[in-house]
C-alpha cells in the first residue's frame, strides 16, 4: 500500500544507525515504519552495536535489511557510498532519523563535518530544511553534548532522546521501546503505532 503525503508525494524517509547503545530502537522502527521507501545506512560502530545487542547478522559490505522486516521497502547503502540519494540535496526524501545517535555523530553534525554518509546526509537535511531527527542515547549529558544539541536544534534539527515514559503502563520491553519509536514516527509525519493521548 502506498502512503501518500498530504502534498501528494510518495513517502520516502532515511534511517541511519550509529554506535550508541539502543539498537533495539532501530530494529523496532524498521519493523513498524510505514513508508513507501526507507533508505538505510549505518556506521561500523552502529553495526557492532546491532550485532552485540540485537544479534543482527551481516557485514557493512553485504547487509540484508530483510533481517529487520522482509515486507518493508528498505534499501541499504554503505556508509561510504556518496552516490546514495541522501548524499545530495536533490534527493526526494522527507527526512532522516539517526537512531540511536551517538555523541560522536552529534558532535560531527554540530560541527558541519561530513566524512561519512550518515553525517553528510544529516548536513544535507539541514541545508535543505528537511526533517533531521536525532535519537540521542547517552546519560548523563555533558555540557559539550548539550551545546551540540543546541547547535543542531538552532540549525533546524530535532533532538528526540531515547527516553521512554511509563504513563501508558508498558507491560514489557517492547511496549517501552514502542513509546520512543512512536515519537519518532510522529516526528517524521508517519502513522503512529500507539493511540493518541486521551484515546
Amino acid at each position: 500500500m502506498r502512503h501518500v503525503h498530504p502534498r501528494g508525494l510518495v513517502l520516502k524517509v532515511a534511517v541511519a544507525i550509529t554506535g550508541a547503545s539502543g539498537g533495539i530502537y532501530a530494529r523496532r522502527l524498521m519493523e513498524v515504519i510505514a513508508a513507501d521507501e526507507v533508505l538505510l545506512t549505518m556506521t561500523p560502530d552502529g553495526l557492532d552495536v546491532l550485532k552485540f545487542e540485537e544479534k543482527v547478522p551481516g557485514s557493512l559490505e553485504k547487509f540484508d535489511p530483510a533481517v529487520f522486516s522482509p515486507k518493508s521497502r528498505i534499501r541499504y547503502f554503505h556508509y561510504k557510498d556518496y552516490y546514495a540519494p541522501i548524499a545530495s540535496g536533490s534527493n526526494a526524501y522527507e527526512g532522516l532519523v539517526i537512531v540511536p545517535c551517538s555523541m560522536n555523530t552529534l558532535g560531527k553534525i554540530a560541527a558541519g563535518i561530513s566524512d561519512n554518509l550518515v553525517v553528510r546526509a544529516a548536513d544535507t537535511m539541514l541545508k535543505e530544511r528537511k526533517k533531521l531527527i536525532l535519537v540521542t542515547r547517552e546519560t548523563p549529558y555533558s555540557l559539550i553534548h548539550i551545546e551540540n544539541m543546541s547547535l543542531v536544534t538552532r540549525a533546524g534539527g530535532i533532538i528526540l532522546p531515547a527516553s521512554p515514559a511509563f504513563y501508558h503502563h508498558p507491560k514489557n520491553l517492547t511496549d517501552a521501546v514502542d513509546f520512543v519509536v512512536n515519537k519518532i514516527l510522529r516526528a517524521l509525519g508517519l502513522p503512529s503505532i500507539l493511540p493518541e493521548w486521551g484515546k
